[in-house]
């Protein structure tokens, strides 16, 4: 039996995207900018998508922006912005999307980038935000509303509030949250926000940059007039529908999702404690209300089974990540690991969860790594 807890790194399709996307890759097959019937359909469904986003985000239509995924999208808003502002604050803690984008910026534009600084759970200081910004308005904010490798939740709210009162602009990678949360790019004073649809039960290859209608950013590519000449290129309709109901469908079980995931984390840290002494959390893993129901990083005692175990767990037919699926092929270490000061010496896995896991799943994991650690 294969059990899949990577659910950070990206997710199974759901059913009701699959049939979404199955006109489009059989019958509406035009190109969206074509002016005939067949184009005109595939458009009509692209701005469908558009429309049914937007209405879940609480946001305009022309203000989604439909990308190729989330690393794209923080790009496109990044790259467009930088000559724009003085000053980008953001955490080096950041997935690399955000973090590499800036040291570029950083290299080749002499954009001046400061970075905040964070505590031993690796929760942004907000007192220096704040700082930082009276010091000088009109700053750029980039902070990820919840971090891939520990789960750890931004006080957004907060966070916003704070960019409000200095007048500086707010982004954020909803990359992890997008289908776990309500995101309400209005009620946080964001001026851009990323999302993609394969880490909420979408298809790859599918994502998109929410961008309040005042911000102007200079497009990365340059050709066509799609997404209003920001991202030109053809379309992909079937991976963009996929994506809108794969979103629509998280919305819609929401509570219910959200719930069974929280019993799953719960009950999995709960069991690992009893089995695994010494074992301990990375970040605010394990406090519910700051970190994302879906993810759980644990940090294991030195032991000789630490020795290849996502090998060992992944013949055991147990799918997890060290950290972050970006990092763990990699063989330098954790970059948001190194930041927390966790001992070279423990082995750190990340569970994800998602609706399609179940607690019986979840004692056999518990099993197989008590077995491990015996």
């Amino acid at each position: 039996m294969q059990i899949y807890l990577d659910n950070a790194a990206t997710t199974p399709l759901a059913p009701e995207a699959r049939a979404a996307m199955l006109p489009y890759l059989e019958d509406i097959y035009g190109n969206p900018s074509s002016t005939h019937a067949t184009g005109r359909k595939a458009r009509s469904g692209i701005e469908q998508a558009r429309k049914q986003i937007a209405a879940l985000l609480g946001v305009k239509a022309t203000e989604i922006i439909f990308t190729s995924g989330g690393t794209e999208a923080i790009n496109l808003f990044l790259q467009g912005m930088a000559h724009q502002v003085p000053v980008i604050i953001s955490s080096p803690l950041e997935h690399p999307a955000v973090l590499k984008t800036l040291q570029y910026l950083e290299q080749t534009t002499g954009t001046s980038v400061r970075w905040l600084p964070h505590n031993a759970l690796g929760q942004p200081d907000l007192t220096r935000l704040e700082e930082w910004l009276a010091d000088q308005p009109g700053t750029l904010v980039a902070l990820m509303h919840a971090n891939n490798e520990t789960g750890n939740l931004l006080p957004i709210e907060e966070v916003g509030a704070i960019c409000q009162q200095h007048n500086a602009l707010f982004f954020t990678d909803a990359v992890q949250t997008a289908g776990h949360y309500v995101l309400s790019p209005q009620k946080w004073h964001l001026a851009g926000l990323a999302a993609s649809a394969h880490k909420l039960h979408g298809p790859k290859g599918a994502g998109f940059l929410y961008l309040r209608q005042d911000i102007k950013l200079q497009p990365l590519l340059h050709g066509g007039s799609q997404e209003r000449s920001l991202r030109p290129g053809t379309e992909n309709p079937a991976a963009i529908a996929g994506m809108a109901t794969a979103l629509q469908t998280c919305h819609d079980n929401m509570q219910t999702d959200k719930a069974h995931i929280s019993r799953l984390k719960a009950h999995l840290l709960n069991e690992l404690q009893k089995v695994i002494p010494g074992i301990k959390t990375n970040g605010t893993s394990s406090l519910p209300e700051a970190s994302a129901c879906h993810i759980l990083s644990v940090s294991l005692p030195p032991h000789p089974a630490n020795d290849m175990l996502l090998f060992k767990l992944d013949m055991a037919g147990i799918a997890v990540s060290a950290g972050s699926a970006c990092a763990s092929g990699a063989q330098e270490p954790s970059h948001v690991m190194a930041a927390l000061k966790v001992p070279e010496d423990q082995a750190v896995i990340r569970f994800s969860f998602s609706r399609y896991n179940s607690l019986e799943e979840i004692d056999t994991v518990v099993s197989k790594l008590a077995a491990l650690y015996q």
